[in-house]
């Protein structure tokens, strides 16, 4: 059974990460929930991974000044793996098993409106290599993606990296840049007329947060946090950016 079937059938559903591959799915799915009275949200507990709970209160409380720009990027130089997640037809393509962390990370620092997103993409290098041939996910995928603020994003998820940057995201500011991975920081400012590197250790991951949040919106009637509204903005971002590398058109973001 899927997830609309359960929908329509009045249950809540927790889907698995991506909440889908199109924004089209997205929306059939958001209108079945409201249609029917019920819970719909995706499993989205990096929400609250350490590294982002550090960044945001660090930025919030003014530690690089405004977020001009925000760099996401992971991978390397190899051979994908032999399973589904090579597939594009079953996974979407390579930017959507890390790269919807990353975008959640980034939509949860860049507080403004997604505007365009331009999408570009390189296939071919590694596809007779594994058992999906012309099916293999991309080689890498990039997004631009500009925001009604003025400020931008982009998305690099590789598969031919041989020199990949430092860190899950790097977020530019007009005081200062912060490097934000896994399990460290370092926030790079200015004073005096010297720069000043700041290095320090993420605190430990609160996924836990994610179910009871569920749990006390079905409970309690506290604020959902990881709505299906938010988990279609990442997206609608790579399905724009996906159409956008086939057709090399920069292409509007759409609100239902």
């Amino acid at each position: 059974m899927c997830s609309s079937d359960l929908l329509k059938a009045g249950r809540h559903v927790v889907c698995e990460k991506p909440l889908a591959i199109t924004t089209a799915e997205c929306d059939a799915m958001i209108a079945a929930a409201k249609k029917h009275g019920v819970v719909l949200s995706t499993y989205h507990n990096r929400h609250w991974d350490g590294c982002i709970l550090e960044a945001l209160k660090r930025i919030r409380a003014g530690a690089i000044g405004d977020i001009v720009r925000i760099e996401a990027h992971m991978g390397g130089w190899g051979k994908p793996r032999d399973w589904w997640r090579s597939s594009k037809t079953i996974s979407g393509g390579i930017l959507y098993d890390w790269g919807v962390h990353l975008l959640e990370y980034t939509l949860q620092l860049m507080d403004a409106d997604i505007a365009t997103v331009t999408g570009f993409s390189k296939r071919g290098f590694w596809a007779d290599q594994t058992p999906y041939k012309a099916d293999t996910n991309e080689d890498e995928g990039y997004a631009v993606i500009r925001y009604a603020n003025g400020a931008w994003s982009t998305l690099t998820i590789s598969a031919i990296d041989s020199n990949p940057k430092a860190g899950r995201l790097e977020i530019t500011g007009t005081k200062g840049s912060y490097v934000m991975d896994g399990n460290t920081f370092e926030c790079i400012t200015h004073k005096a007329g010297e720069t000043v590197v700041t290095k320090g250790a993420n605190p430990p991951s609160e996924s836990w947060r994610f179910y009871q949040n569920i749990a006390d919106h079905l409970v309690a009637g506290e604020k959902l946090v990881i709505t299906p509204e938010w988990a279609r903005r990442p997206i609608h971002i790579l399905d724009l950016a996906g159409q956008s590398a086939k057709t090399g058109a920069t292409l509007k973001a759409k609100y239902s």
